[in-house]
C-alpha cells in the first residue's frame, strides 16, 4: 500500500506573498486584454542566467524578457499554454502568451511567470502523458498529478483539483501516470535508486515492481503506451503492466535520458558505455525496440558527440542530435544511422557541469530550434532540408529551451 491525498492544493495568502517576493510575476492575462499582444501562434521558451525569454515560434521575435533570478528549468505542462518552470520553490507555470480556448480560436496575451505555484522540496521532473501531468518533488517523493487543461484558465495552484501519491523514500524520481489511470514511479532513497513500481488507479495498491533497474532515470512512453525507463545496464520496458528488462550490450551501459515518439514503438536513449569518462558528451546512442524486445548500442560517426539537452524527435520519427561541431544529425528511427548532417555554428567544448550553459534543441510542430551559446543566437531550422528559417540573436546566454504549441 502507498500513502495517498487526494485534495485541491491549498496555500496561504502569508505563504503565496512570500514565496511571490523573490520573482516577477503576474496573474494570468485575459483573453479580454490581448488586443495589442504578439499573434497567436506557437511559443519558444529559453531560460537564462537572470529570467526567461519568450519568443515568437515563427519568427523568433521576442515578446517577452522575464527577470527570474537562480537555475531554473523548463518543461512543457501539457496544456499548449505553459511550461512549468522548475524553481527552488517548486513548480511555477510560465503562461507563454498564446493558446486555443474551448471553442478552437486561437487566442493571444502577454507572456507572464503567473502566481500559479505548486510547492516543492527540490522540485524535479515534469511528464506530460494522455492529457495529464505529473509533478516530482525530489526532496519529499511527492508526486502531484493533474489534468493538464486544468492549468489554462486558473490563477491559483489552489484552483487545481490535483492528487498527491507518496512515494516509498524520498530521492531524484519520476512518474508516468497511463491512461487508464495506473501510475508507474521510480523506487528509491537518497542513496540509490533501484526500480519502478505499478500502482493501481486509485494509486492505493501496488500492482507490481522490478527492482532491476539500478540508476534509474529518464522515461518515456512509445506506441501502444509502453513504457521505457533507462538503467546503468540497460532499459526496463513496462507493458501491460509487466516489466521486461533488456540489458546493455556492454558491460557498463547507462542509459539517462530517453527520446520517444508515442505514434512509434522506438525509443533512442542516450548512451554511455564507459563508468570512468569525463565531462558530458557523449558518442553513443542506445535504439530500444519495444516490439521486438531489442536494445542495440549505436556508434556515431568519428566527430560526432552531443550531449542530453542537444537531442529531440523529429516530425517523422527521426532522431535529431546537434553535435558538438555545430552541425544538425540527422538519425534514422528505422536503421539508427546518421543520414544528413547540416552545418549552423561552430563547434563548441563540454561543459564542466551538466547545469552550464551550451547548445541545446528542442522540436516544435516540425521545425527544430537550435541555441549557439557562443554568440546568444537561435535558429530554427527544417530538419528535413537544413534550410535555416529564422534567427534571432539575444542579450543574455539561452540554457534550457521548450516549443509550446499555443
Amino acid at each position: 500500500m502507498t500513502s495517498r491525498t487526494t485534495r485541491t492544493l491549498l496555500a496561504s495568502t502569508a505563504l503565496g506573498a512570500l514565496l511571490l517576493s523573490g520573482c516577477s510575476s503576474a496573474a494570468q492575462p485575459d483573453a479580454a486584454s490581448t488586443d495589442a499582444a504578439a499573434e497567436p501562434g506557437g511559443r519558444i521558451a529559453l531560460t537564462y542566467d537572470g529570467g526567461i525569454y519568450v519568443l515568437d515560434a515563427t519568427s523568433l521575435e521576442q515578446l517577452a524578457d522575464l527577470p527570474l533570478e537562480g537555475f531554473n528549468r523548463l518543461n512543457p505542462a501539457g496544456d499548449g499554454r505553459h511550461a512549468m518552470i522548475t524553481t527552488t520553490e517548486g513548480f511555477r507555470a510560465l503562461d507563454t502568451g498564446s493558446w486555443t480556448d474551448d471553442s478552437g480560436s486561437a487566442q493571444s496575451g502577454e507572456p507572464a511567470i503567473t502566481d500559479i505555484l505548486f510547492p516543492a522540496e527540490a522540485a524535479g521532473h515534469v511528464v506530460r502523458h494522455g492529457g495529464r501531468t505529473v509533478l516530482f518533488a525530489d526532496g519529499t517523493g511527492d508526486i502531484t498529478l493533474f489534468d493538464s487543461e486544468a492549468l489554462r484558465d486558473v490563477d491559483s495552484a489552489d484552483d487545481v483539483d490535483a492528487t498527491i501519491v507518496t512515494s516509498e523514500h524520498a530521492h531524484h524520481g519520476v512518474a508516468i501516470e497511463l491512461t487508464n489511470g495506473t501510475l508507474l514511479s521510480t523506487l528509491g532513497t537518497s542513496e540509490e535508486r533501484s526500480g519502478v513500481r505499478l500502482l493501481d488507479s486509485d494509486h492505493e495498491t501496488e500492482l507490481s515492481r522490478s527492482e532491476d533497474c539500478p540508476s534509474v532515470h529518464g522515461e518515456g512512453t512509445v506506441k501502444g503506451e509502453i513504457a521505457v525507463f533507462g538503467c546503468e545496464n540497460g532499459a526496463l520496458v513496462v507493458e501491460d503492466g509487466a516489466f521486461t528488462k533488456l540489458d546493455s550490450p556492454t558491460d557498463y551501459g547507462r542509459i539517462g535520458n530517453l527520446y520517444v515518439s508515442e505514434e512509434s514503438p522506438i525509443a533512442f536513449g542516450d548512451y554511455n558505455s564507459d563508468p570512468d569518462s569525463e565531462g558530458y558528451l557523449l558518442t553513443e546512442l542506445a535504439r530500444i525496440d519495444t516490439e521486438a524486445g531489442t536494445l542495440e548500442r549505436i556508434e556515431l560517426p568519428e566527430g560526432v558527440s552531443y550531449t542530453w539537452r542537444g537531442a529531440a524527435r523529429s516530425a517523422d520519427g527521426d532522431l535529431l542530435l546537434l553535435g558538438s561541431d555545430g552541425a544538425l544529425h540527422v538519425v534514422d528511427e528505422a536503421t539508427g544511422e546518421v543520414t544528413a548532417s547540416h552545418e549552423l555554428f561552430g563547434a563548441w567544448e563540454s561543459p564542466s557541469e551538466w547545469q552550464e550553459s551550451h547548445p541545446g534543441l528542442t522540436v516544435l510542430d516540425g521545425v527544430a530550434y537550435a541555441t549557439d551559446t557562443a554568440t546568444n543566437t537561435v535558429y530554427a531550422v527544417d530538419p528535413s532540408s537544413g534550410e535555416v528559417l529564422a534567427t534571432a540573436e539575444l542579450e543574455g546566454t539561452p540554457n534550457e529551451l521548450v516549443g509550446i504549441t499555443g
